[in-house]
């Protein structure tokens, strides 16, 4: 399997890996907003030291080659706009993603998905891509089926969303397959 580049762009998207130079902006226009974190698996950070924390989770899972985490930006503004991460198996890829609230309802992250997927099925061994999102985050259902993805079905109480519930809640599954 051939990893992927750690830079890749979109028609309005360039991606690349978090850098601690970006530690603030993220902090402010993503981390720290308790509407985006509010469907994440973790609670909004507290500082950029949280921030920074993850960025150094994002150069480990790189290094390591376990998930490959992608921050986006604007090509033409050079704003910082979210992240996208994959999760690599033998024969299916995972996908999680964000974005930063005032690029919502934009496309931005259907079109960065769009390429992921691309990526996904250049790779011979990979069959499928998917992704989950609870059954309240519309927006997300959204955009997974703007890609093609087709709901599979409900993952009862899957994955503990802290913002929301300290319980596991039900999850919807998408996937696109070859």
């Amino acid at each position: 399997m051939q990893r992927p580049n750690r830079n890749w762009e979109t028609r309005r998207l360039s991606a690349r890996p978090p850098s601690d130079l970006d530690a603030r902006i993220i902090f402010e226009e993503y981390a720290s907003d308790p509407k985006v974190t509010e469907f994440m698996t973790w609670r909004p950070h507290k500082s950029v030291k949280d921030t920074l924390e993850y960025i150094r989770r994002c150069e480990r899972v790189w290094a390591e080659s376990t998930a490959f985490p992608w921050s986006l930006w604007l090509k033409e503004e050079g704003e910082f706009a979210g992240f996208i991460e994959i999760r690599v198996g033998a024969t299916a890829v995972d996908v999680g993603y964000a974005l930063a609230r005032q690029f919502w309802r934009q496309g931005l992250m259907t079109e960065a998905l769009s390429t992921v997927i691309e990526w996904s099925f250049s790779n011979p061994e990979i069959y499928r891509v998917w992704a989950t999102c609870d059954t309240e985050n519309l927006g997300s259902a959204r955009v997974l089926e703007k890609v093609g993805m087709e709901r599979e079905g409900v993952l009862r109480r899957w994955l503990v969303h802290p913002n929301l519930s300290d319980e596991p809640r039900d999850a919807y599954c998408y996937s696109i397959v070859r």
